[in-house]
């Protein structure tokens, strides 16, 4: 006879296993979505616009993002921390990363096309892997060695024989690389702490600690003449298509946020290159840099056959003995 007790638990760990797995494919799709979005509309405003500074383009995504959460706080709809002599010292190193990634990847956009972009994106997912291997103690399965062996030989391959060579551009990925494998790692432990910054207070407070620096590089840079020199101020569709890029700014980190608190920091960099399957593909029309060569058409291939397996992989429902273990371990 099956005792009442034992079914109500099991029945619970099937219910939490499942709201589990909702939360952590739901923050997945989002963040793919928020990614994927943003992607395309950078590489618009950046390549088909010929608009002259991605950093300035960073900046506009770095007020957003402050005025959004400020007005969020100040009609209570979601609480953070006060600024305090602790704050700095609680986010860092989160706005140097922060600050980083949002150049070098904006940079990258506007130097590569975007197939070439996104699998030079794919080496973020080793970093990341090695970052949690030493720094969250975090050791990855047989499958998920075999599917991330796969995304970064497929774009060794992809990159090998790349006719639009850009050694700028290259340079501005790697560098976004190691800085995307750092805020997946450093975020997850910052969430992970016992700290109350949160979620929200970590995104507003990187944000604002990053302005000072954004506006010096700004300045030296000589971009802000050529922003003010800009032909297509008053041309409605691109006026919206910088607003867009703006509001995708905060919403890309408050889903990088989600999909790192509800999975690891390895699934949210491998997600972000898993979106670009769509993006990949887009690519080969949308900017008209794409340049066609057999090596690089299989690289794309083998490493989006390479993000699915890890998808599956990851995603997978639990099998029923997988699910029962924990009732089964308590009796």
């Amino acid at each position: 006879m099956v005792d009442p007790n034992t079914k109500d638990d099991e029945t619970l760990v099937e219910d939490s296993s499942l709201i589990t797995s909702f939360s952590k494919i739901s923050t997945a799709l989002f963040y793919a979505a928020a990614s994927m979005l943003i992607t395309v509309v950078n590489k618009s405003v950046l390549t088909s616009y010929g608009f002259p500074s991605f950093q300035f383009l960073a900046v506009c995504q770095m007020f957003m993002t402050i005025f959004v959460l400020f007005t969020a706080k100040s009609l209570g709809k979601l609480k953070f921390p006060d600024l305090n002599r602790h704050t700095f010292k609680d986010t860092f190193p989160m706005p140097l990363i922060y600050l980083g990634n949002m150049e070098f990847g904006l940079g990258g956009t506007k130097e590569l096309s975007l197939p070439m972009f996104t699998m030079l994106r794919r080496f973020s997912i080793l970093i990341t892997m090695l970052g949690e291997y030493y720094l969250l103690n975090i050791r990855p399965k047989f499958s998920v060695k075999i599917s991330v062996g796969m995304m970064v030989s497929g774009a060794v391959i992809a990159a090998s024989n790349d006719l639009g060579f850009n050694l700028n551009g290259y340079m501005f990925v790697l560098f976004n690389d190691f800085l995307t494998a750092a805020n997946g790692v450093f975020t997850k432990k910052k969430l992970n702490s016992k700290k109350e910054m949160g979620k929200y207070g970590l995104m507003y407070y990187s944000s604002l600690f990053m302005i000072p620096p954004a506006l010096i590089l700004l300045y030296f840079s000589g971009d802000l003449d050529k922003v003010y020199r800009f032909s297509y101020w008053l041309h409605t569709p691109f006026l919206i298509q910088i607003f867009i890029s703006s509001i995708m700014g905060f919403i890309l980190n408050y889903s990088i946020m989600l999909c790192t608190q509800y999975n690891s920091a390895l699934t949210t960099t491998i997600i972000g290159c898993l979106k670009n399957i769509f993006v990949t593909y887009m690519g080969m029309f949308i900017g008209g840099d794409y340049v066609y060569t057999l090596n690089n058409f299989i690289g794309i291939n083998i490493s989006v056959i390479g993000s699915l397996f890890y998808t599956y992989v990851t995603f997978r429902p639990s099998t029923p003995s997988q699910t029962k273990l924990p009732s089964t371990m308590n009796i």
